[in-house]
């Protein structure tokens, strides 16, 4: 049945093997552009779906209800999965085998026309399973994947929260990962047992039953028990206390991070289960998004555990030092190991802007903007990133560039460290009276007389550049929209002016975040930005500067 066409030359997927943790590998097969737009979209509607049929049957799910199934869904996490097994005498852990290639065509069809809460036509059922499905089956790599496979285990979920409750167990799902936890003195051997004659444990028989009846099977592999006096992990995390990241995890984190600072590398150590059953070591050289990744992992977990402290009135746990941690790398992520310039505005409407003179100026600057569609040679720091803007202290003003401008001198000190930095960063700022401040911040570090904001730019120390907007003819303190012809700043909308003050009347006037995006980048194909050329032209040249002095 074809849907729809398109050019025989482009693949529907393109594949790839990722390795798994304990051995083997994992096959993503990820949809071009196009059909991943459609089943994006089709996997809101049916995460719409779901949240609807549960609250028809009075089973509300959001931040302060968890549901059974906590993987790929709205308010859930492995954090809200992990939480509801804490502080239990037991924690019992079934791995599904082959999960996402359990739901194949024939099921996904038969899923959408005969289950009670879609009964689908036959011939729409049969269209959904073929945007969802790849090769008769559901592929990983799909956005629509997560939510057909919760979907279809739902019904396995409901009968094995029965099975839980009737023997009071906590039963939860994390995609094809199935906890049971209880204080009970003994559990349940309905659920689980010992296996004759040995210390290991084996599902139950109700819950095999329940199992295989759903279409499922297990990974004996990954069966275990976990008890009181030991570590007790779900989805990763800890949960004896309180949801948590391993302390080997937190620990190698940390030596990883002190490695790159000291030398600027460091070695990223896996391991892997063969087939054999034995642990295989690997050590490569480890990327900074590597990284990232982990420390990011660890912010996550800490912030949610705040969350529930604050929620039930508890006073604020440690941490700072993880905290401090985080951010001292995202000074170096973002900032020193950069793999091209990097343009730190006040805000994210001057990022607007930027990006819009330099596109209509792209002729006459090269080094910032070339190509064919023309790209971006440089990189703007993104304030759409909240908690990396948070962590860092960036969040747009003037106080946000002093504390980048004395947090990354300090770090710099502990970074001497080779290769130097390929390339700067560049904060551009307002030259005004609002300047003083980080003209004052460059002094203390620089030891120098403050800048006067006379100079085209200002080199503060390593790679990290300051460069104030130029004078417009002779208005010599100037902000980024005195480079504004009047045919932008005259602009109306909905008969409202444009006024670039924090304090405006919204009653007859616009602000910044208006114009930026209804004016400047809706009619940037036809606004004139000469004003902006002497800014570019302090851009390049703080760019050749730095070539220069490498």
């Amino acid at each position: 049945m074809q849907l729809y066409t398109k050019d025989k030359r482009t693949a529907w997927y393109t594949s790839f093997d990722i390795k798994k943790r304990y051995g083997g590998v994992r096959t993503i097969n990820a949809p071009e552009m196009h059909l991943k737009m459609i089943q994006s979209r089709l996997s809101k509607i049916l995460q719409d779906c779901d949240a609807e049929i549960h609250a028809l049957k009075g089973r509300k799910e959001g931040p302060d209800h968890p549901g059974i199934a906590h993987g790929f869904k709205r308010y859930h996490t492995i954090m809200t999965n992990g939480r509801e097994h804490v502080r239990k005498r037991f924690v019992f852990n079934v791995d599904l085998e082959d999960f996402f290639g359990s739901f194949h065509f024939g099921r996904v069809r038969a899923f959408f026309e005969k289950n009670k809460d879609f009964k689908l036509d036959p011939k729409i059922a049969e269209i959904l399973a073929h945007i969802v499905c790849y090769k008769g089956g559901v592929p990983q790599g799909s956005p629509c994947s997560p939510v057909i496979s919760n979907l279809i285990a739902g019904g396995m979920d409901t009968r094995l929260a029965a099975l839980a409750r009737d023997h009071g167990l906590t039963y939860t799902r994390y995609a094809d990962d199935l906890t049971f936890s209880t204080n009970l003195k003994e559990f349940p051997a309905e659920v689980a047992e010992r296996s004759p004659g040995t210390h290991d444990w084996i599902p139950g028989k109700s819950l095999v039953r329940i199992v295989s009846q759903s279409g499922f099977s297990f990974n004996s592999q990954k069966t275990r028990m976990q008890y009181r006096d030991s570590r007790q992990e779900v989805t990763g995390l800890t949960v004896n206390a309180k949801i948590n990241v391993g302390a080997s995890y937190r620990y190698r984190t940390r030596a990883m991070v002190d490695r790159l600072f000291a030398t600027g590398s460091f070695s990223f150590d896996s391991y892997y289960i063969d087939a054999t059953g034995s642990r295989v070591e690997e050590k490569a050289v480890g990327s900074l998004r590597q990284l990232l990744g982990r420390l990011t992992h660890i912010d996550q977990v800490d912030r949610f555990n705040e969350a529930l402290r604050e929620k039930h009135g508890l006073p604020k746990l440690g941490g700072d030092g993880r905290l401090k941690l985080f951010r001292d790398f995202l000074y170096y992520f973002n900032f020193y190991a950069v793999e091209q310039p990097v343009i730190v505005c006040e805000g994210k409407t001057d990022n607007v802007y930027l990006r819009c003179a330099i596109k209509a100026k792209a002729a006459a600057f090269v080094s910032l903007i070339s190509g064919a569609p023309p790209e971006l040679k440089v990189k703007f720091f993104k304030y759409t990133d909240r908690r990396t803007s948070s962590v860092i202290g960036l969040s747009g003003g003037v106080g946000g560039v002093c504390k980048l401008i004395k947090h990354y001198y300090e770090n710099h000190e502990r970074w001497h460290v080779e290769p130097r930095p390929a390339h700067p960063v560049i904060i551009v700022i307002d030259n005004d009276s609002g300047s003083n401040s980080v003209y004052e911040a460059i002094a203390g570090i620089t030891k120098k007389p403050k800048p006067a904001g006379r100079a085209p730019f200002i080199h503060v120390v390593g790679n990290l550049y300051v460069v104030p907007t130029p004078p417009v003819g002779a208005k010599r303190d100037t902000d980024i929209e005195c480079l504004f012809h009047n045919d932008a700043l005259d602009e109306k909308l909905s008969g409202k002016s444009f006024n670039k003050h924090k304090e405006i009347d919204t009653g007859t006037e616009y602000g910044k975040a208006a114009f930026a995006l209804n004016v400047v980048a809706k009619k940037s194909g036809t606004l004139n930005f000469d004003g902006f050329i002497p800014l570019l032209q302090r851009i390049e040249a703080a760019i050749a500067d730095y070539r220069a002095r490498a």
